[in-house]
């Protein structure tokens, strides 16, 4: 990253930095590492309920199955329930575009609309303006649990997330050099990516970028639908692929979902998307902390060609954040425009096909984005310590673009400091909240034993 002059007076400058430097005698950075579970702390079980009771019954089994299969699984989704815990932690007051659910599965590669490949976050279902902490909590508390699944031991645990917090809290210093425009065209490339790592780790991550690159539109087509009679369609994977019906989402509904989808564009892509057609719908299961959200996907065709000209589009239903109850709910109105907004705010760059749309009939709340524009998350079960410790600090960098874009990174970065304090509380942090997160599985599967809940294993 090239450090530039601001236009912006040193003394000011100066003046940003100390009122964050000043937060330290307000909530001292050694603070972060408090955390231990109240007595009055509501049951964890129960805030999966409260969520489950607005979703689609029958795929509500799936989400509990997927969170079974690991502590971290677990982790992926209960960003619910961390933001109640988080609620209770340290924060200094300052506020960035808080992605809400910064866990380390949520990193990954996508091709800008240049085509060029790049790495950042890339799920924003629970974004909302909030406090910076809460996300680099919960990205390190993520890499302690997978470090802690892989059977390292703690000191190995610690390094791995004090590799991320150090990486963020650098990162954001150096942000802070860097002029308006030059720090909203910064994004971590490709090549970038594979300078990161040391050279035994280069060939595993030039191997994910191409698959990746493998992972886009003509992926889609070929691996979730199939031909019958001429006609082009989705192929049945039921539960997790499954076509609509009348009960449950009727054809007028897509048109009038699409129609308000349209108006969400920019002109340009508005044109672009007018040269398609929707020919199929189907209802598709996706993640973990999402299974039973409403998820829909679109298969499009535009104009004749002899290779084919299709696309799949995402329709995902955007319910309130799981900050919402701590942080005041968005200002924007609408779930759909509130992740979108917070995406483009975060991202370094994002899809030509991102918007939102809601449906008259039951004013359920989406997104819309290409199901695969060149997608590629590595695998964190599979990362040996010293992978796993550069990916999670990469985590951390992409992390600290963010928040200096839609955050005071003078003012963050003051309170911060040059030294490792920080680092050091939010390690002690992830360590505890990870045996708080183990013994929330364990309830899990006490619930799921005693059939509290039902679980749909392996699906």
């Amino acid at each position: 990253m090239t450090a530039a002059p601001t236009a912006e007076t040193s003394d000011t400058r100066d003046a940003r930095h100390e009122a964050g430097r000043s937060l330290r005698r307000v909530v001292a950075r050694s603070a972060h590492a408090e955390w231990s579970p109240a007595a009055s702390r509501r049951d964890p079980i129960a805030v999966l309920e409260a969520q489950a009771a607005t979703r689609v019954p029958e795929l509500v089994p799936i989400r509990y199955g997927r969170m079974a299969e690991s502590p971290f699984a677990f982790f992926r989704g209960a960003a619910a329930i961390m933001a109640m815990d988080l609620a209770t932690t340290p924060v200094t007051g300052l506020s960035v575009q808080a992605c809400g659910d910064a866990h380390a599965g949520n990193f990954g590669k996508f091709a800008t609309p240049e085509r060029n490949v790049v790495f950042d976050v890339n799920d924003f279902d629970e974004t909302l303006p909030g406090p910076w902490e809460w996300d680099v909590k919960r990205l390190c508390a993520s890499l302690y649990i997978v470090a802690r699944g892989h059977g390292f031991p703690s000191a190995q645990c610690e390094e791995v997330v004090a590799a991320a917090a150090r990486s963020y809290r650098e990162r954001l210093l150096e942000s802070t050099a860097l002029r308006t425009l030059d720090l909203w065209y910064d994004r971590i490339h490709v090549k970038e990516v594979i300078a990161h790592f040391p050279p035994r780790y280069q060939g595993l991550v030039r191997r994910d970028i191409k698959r990746a690159r493998r992972k886009d539109h003509r992926r889609a087509i070929a691996k979730l639908t199939q031909t019958v009679h001429g006609d082009v369609m989705f192929l049945e994977d039921p539960p997790l692929v499954v076509h609509i019906t009348a009960t449950e989402h009727d054809l007028d509904d897509v048109a009038s979902m699409e129609a308000s989808y349209r108006l969400s564009l920019t002109n340009d892509r508005r044109n672009l998307f007018d040269r398609f057609h929707v020919v199929d719908v189907a209802r598709k299961v996706v993640g973990v902390g999402s299974v039973g959200t409403r998820c829909w996907i679109a298969l499009l065709e535009g104009p004749e060609h002899p290779a084919g000209d299709r696309l799949v589009l995402q329709i995902k239903q955007a319910e309130a954040s799981v900050l919402e109850p701590y942080v005041g709910p968005s200002l924007l109105g609408h779930h759909g425009l509130r992740v979108v907004a917070g995406q483009r705010l975060t991202q370094a760059a994002s899809d030509v096909f991102l918007g939102w749309c809601e449906t008259p009939r039951t004013g359920a709340q989406y997104y819309v984005r290409q199901l695969w524009d060149v997608k590629g998350q590595s695998d964190l079960t599979k990362m040996d310590f010293g992978q796993l410790s550069f990916y999670g600090a990469l985590c951390g960098l992409a992390l600290a673009r963010g928040h200096a874009r839609t955050g005071d990174a003078v003012q963050i970065a003051g309170y911060l400091g040059p030294t490792d304090k920080f680092d050091r509380a939010v390690t002690a942090f992830s360590a505890r909240y990870a045996l708080t997160n183990e013994q929330d599985h364990a309830r899990l599967l006490e619930a799921i034993a005693s059939g509290r809940v039902a679980a749909q294993l392996g699906v």
